[in-house]
């Protein structure tokens, strides 16, 4: 039993899939956090520069 316990302590096979999970919804939430923090001042530079540009 003893043994048992330590090999499936000790197997990591399935571990991949749930560090692949757990990184994209890190990056998801950076990228969304980016957007909403960067969004107006994005937005802002837009409009300036259409303001310049003629036509």
């Amino acid at each position: 039993m003893r043994k048992r316990l330590s090999d499936f302590f000790k197997d990591e096979s399935g571990l991949t899939t749930v560090e692949y999970a757990v990184a994209g919804a890190l990056i998801t939430v950076a990228v969304v956090g980016a957007f909403t923090t960067l969004g107006g001042s994005v937005s802002g530079t837009i409009l300036i520069v259409d303001g310049v540009l003629p036509g």
